[in-house]
């Protein structure tokens, strides 16, 4: 085995998608293994487009096979030759629709074993309101005030069995229905039409089928009297994309989660990210989204099967600063995700003034809240968990001047003024200034917690508003998600941006002064902000001033060259 770094127990992470450097996992392997980067991480959170889905980047989970185009196993016993451990994503709430789970529910209905598995709509609220002519229960509104959903109407996908019926599912996420083209032989055979007439119709479907409106509103023109059968044919015919809801009363959702688990641990995680974990405990009456006590039930319960493996949980989870959620979270031992920094690092240099950043490592410290912060990530830059921290304010003044400097602004689920994050690559949000940018990273490494570092950040990657046009509607995202190509990699590492971003997360990874048991002293005074890290006979010390975005790194007192 290569000789490997002796990381601190906080050591960087790399954050990436498996295709986002060079285009397979076996290119970031081979890119970490080079001299300008061996060394820099200790860890890899690799995005779940590594495993076998449909929808969302990664976050629509068919299984936890790995995607063959991107990944291979020695891919994954490359980076742990590398000493790299990594992070990866179980998706509790939800699964994809091509699940061979509910595969076989669209196949099997009520003869499938997984029937269950999923939240069947009119079993889940049983006696709490009517039947209506659609075939789903509508719950009386005393059972849906605490409820939160994601997007307008029920969270309902009507799903077709094989008996003809419709049946209703819960469905939180995305949503898709589509019907298969229109087949001249088999429309001859379902309606006795002669050939000439079957083409006609063909020709008077398919532009209805591809604009995707509802098969009963199709105008079939001279063949309206066949409009029963040829809804019932589409409908028999439609497929569907989209993630469904797992009902964890269900066993087997239990005992898919638990090999799921398992499989994380074979491929060499140590750290499971725990993607929408909030929205999987549901009851009648009760809320949807952060239910309590059953969230931390859930949670609770699958630590214990993780703890079988020897995997740490990170539930993730945004919500806003006064509700204090990451402080229930880290009282109950696990780690949690420092969505505060991004945002106060931003505001702090607009204001030239670290009084908000010292405060928050403050609070870090006194609460020995054991965190992951970042940056950028594959989503935006989180703003709406700043409530109760800054004033609304001055979170709008942030907001319209990330927006000047060509972010987009993501509301909250369509609700205008509820803002959520903003799309936008942290080096454009900070204006493109390199010597922000590389302040900002001495001042995440020199913050409490565990660095995650997005690769697009250490590139120096700019807005790509050329990704976003060519990914259509609701391609916000791709604004700081472009992939880059073995050439462009090669450009960024001979600039002096990057080169000092890597000297720095080198230093920091085996540097004795840290570590989550180490001590840190904060100091503040107008645009100085200084912190130091303790641990034994080591010190580590940023002094940094946000009137000129300077700063000074020293080990034990002597300056270093980053």
């Amino acid at each position: 085995m290569a000789e490997q770094a002796k990381f601190v127990d906080n050591g960087p992470m790399l954050n990436a998608y498996p295709d986002s450097m060079g285009g397979r996992l076996g290119d970031i392997s081979a890119l970490l293994a080079r001299p300008a980067l061996a060394g820099v991480f200790q860890s890899f959170y690799i995005l779940p487009s590594v495993f076998n889905s449909d929808l969302d980047r990664g976050f629509s989970i068919v299984d936890y096979s790995l995607n063959k185009t991107l990944a291979r196993p020695e891919d994954l016993a490359a980076l742990k030759e590398q000493g790299l451990d990594l992070k990866l994503d179980f998706i509790l709430n939800h699964a994809s629709v091509l699940s061979r789970e509910f595969q076989d529910v669209l196949q099997k209905g009520e003869d499938s074993e997984y029937k269950d598995f999923f939240i069947h709509w009119n079993r889940f609220w049983e006696g709490c309101g009517p039947l209506t002519e659609a075939g789903y229960i509508q719950p009386e509104p005393r059972y849906l005030e605490h409820m939160f959903f994601r997007k307008p109407g029920l969270p309902i996908l009507m799903v077709r069995f094989p008996d003809g019926r419709d049946v209703p599912y819960w469905n939180t996420f995305y949503q898709e229905i589509r019907y298969k083209k229109a087949d001249t032989q088999e429309l001859m055979q379902a309606l006795d039409l002669q050939y000439a007439e079957a083409v006609q119709l063909v020709s008077l479907l398919d532009p209805q089928i591809d604009s995707g409106k509802p098969s009963a509103d199709f105008d079939l023109g001279p063949y309206t009297e066949y409009k029963d059968k040829v809804v019932a044919w589409l409908e028999s015919n439609r497929r569907y994309l989209g993630q469904m809801d797992l009902d964890i009363r269900s066993p087997l959702v239990w005992d898919y989660y638990d090999r799921t688990l398992r499989q994380l641990a074979d491929y060499g995680a140590k750290i499971v990210r725990l993607d929408a974990f909030a929205y999987a405990p549901k009851e009648p009456g009760a809320k949807n989204f952060l239910n309590e006590p059953g969230t931390w039930d859930v949670l609770a319960r699958v630590q214990e099967l993780a703890d079988t493996y020897g995997l740490a949980l990170l539930p993730e989870i945004h919500a806003q600063y006064g509700e204090k959620i990451y402080e229930v979270l880290a009282d109950k031992g696990y780690m949690v995700y420092d969505f505060f920094l991004p945002g106060l690092v931003l505001y702090s240099f607009e204001k030239q003034n670290g009084a908000a950043l010292a405060a928050w490592a403050r609070e870090l410290r006194d609460k020995k809240i054991r965190a992951v912060n970042m940056l950028g990530c594959h989503d935006g830059i989180p703003l709406l968990d700043l409530r109760g921290f800054l004033a609304d304010e001055e979170i709008d003044t942030l907001i319209e001047t990330l927006v000047a400097r060509g972010g987009y602004v993501k509301n909250l689920h369509g609700q205008k003024g509820m803002y959520y994050q903003v799309n936008a690559t942290y080096f454009s949000a900070l204006g493109e200034d390199e010597q922000r940018l590389l302040l900002a990273r001495a001042i995440q490494l020199f913050m409490p917690g565990k660095p995650q570092v997005w690769y697009l950040d250490l590139f120096a990657g700019k807005n790509d508003h050329e990704g976003v046009a060519k990914a259509g509607p609701g391609g916000h995202k791709e604004i700081n998600r472009t992939n880059l190509s073995a050439e462009a990699i090669d450009r960024a590492l001979e600039t002096s941006v990057v080169r000092r971003q890597l000297a720095m997360l080198r230093w920091r990874a085996t540097c004795p002064a840290f570590g989550f048991d180490s001590e840190l002293e904060v100091e503040d005074d107008g645009s100085r902000l200084v912190f130091t890290w303790i641990n034994g006979g080591h010190t580590a010390k940023l002094q940094a001033d946000l009137s000129d975005y300077s700063f000074v790194i020293s080990e034990n007192d002597r300056v270093l060259e980053l």
